[in-house]
């Protein structure tokens, strides 16, 4: 794991964001890309160079952000783009290679009630690449205790548990899967896939209407620092299919979510 993007929004969060994301990549020495993207919508009787202003406040406003955080001994790149979040996110990981999206649960947005914002919302939606979505005013710690939740053992993606592989071979983490049993399940999906064998620890399995309640049923149990999901398009954040934010009546952790991708 090499190459962590960081979008940085205008929150009162952002900051705490960027300095969990540098101290997680000190830890594993990786390189940190903090974005920001822009837009504008020129009019008649504007200045032509607005773009240009623009991109240059977002440039100050990035270089301003990183100053202000304890940079360590990690390499930080700024990139400024001019566009939607999602779309300059995949342009930005079809050119550099990107490994893990870090981003603050709330995003831009105001909503005391929202868990995941627009953005954050968005990522985990539309962006093929495994992000880490971290609470407001969470510390970097190292990452002992994991709880994985899932509701079938089918692992059809050879990629999909990197991210995972490479958090627990490093932090020397404790993996609890928690496989929840739906009322549709197979007999197949009750098979662990070798990639989750590799993992396990302890296996707990629940009945639960969806992998969502039995998260909601079993963390307080396991008590991770770390809670791990694959995401689908009916799955674990299945309300994020038919929109872009989570509210914390729906669901709220207080620790950091992994959202794996590339599991079908």
């Amino acid at each position: 794991m090499k190459h962590i993007l960081v979008p940085i929004g205008s929150t009162e969060n952002a900051k705490g964001t960027l300095q969990y994301a540098i101290d997680f990549a000190s830890e594993i020495n990786a390189k940190v890309f903090v974005f920001r993207a822009y837009s504008s919508q020129s009019k008649a009787g504007t200045m032509k160079n607005v773009d240009t202003i623009i991109e240059r406040e977002t440039s100050l406003y990035l270089r301003t952000m990183v100053s202000s955080c304890d940079i360590k001994n990690v390499e930080i790149k700024l990139i400024s783009a001019k566009g939607g979040v999602v779309d300059s996110v995949k342009a930005i990981d079809q050119e550099l290679g990107i490994d893990l999206v870090i981003v603050g649960t709330k995003s831009n947005s105001i909503k005391e009630g929202l868990f995941l914002g627009r953005t954050a919302g968005s990522l985990v939606k539309k962006a093929n690449l495994a992000i880490l979505a971290v609470p407001e005013g969470y510390k970097f710690q190292p990452i002992s205790n994991v709880l994985m939740a899932f509701k079938s053992g089918i692992v059809k993606s050879k990629t999909a548990v990197k991210p995972l592989q490479f958090i627990v071979e490093k932090f020397k983490s404790k993996v609890n899967l928690l496989l929840v049993k739906t009322p549709k399940y197979k007999e197949e999906d009750l098979i662990l896939h070798k990639s989750l064998k590799d993992f396990q620890n302890t296996l707990t399995v629940t009945e639960n209407p969806t992998t969502f309640q039995g998260v909601l049923e079993h963390i307080k149990t396991h008590n991770p620092d770390m809670l791990c999901v694959f995401t689908r398009k009916r799955g674990f954040f299945k309300k994020l299919w038919e929109k872009n934010t989570i509210l914390k009546e729906e669901f709220y952790s207080n620790v950091p979510l992994l959202v794996l991708k590339g599991k079908s």
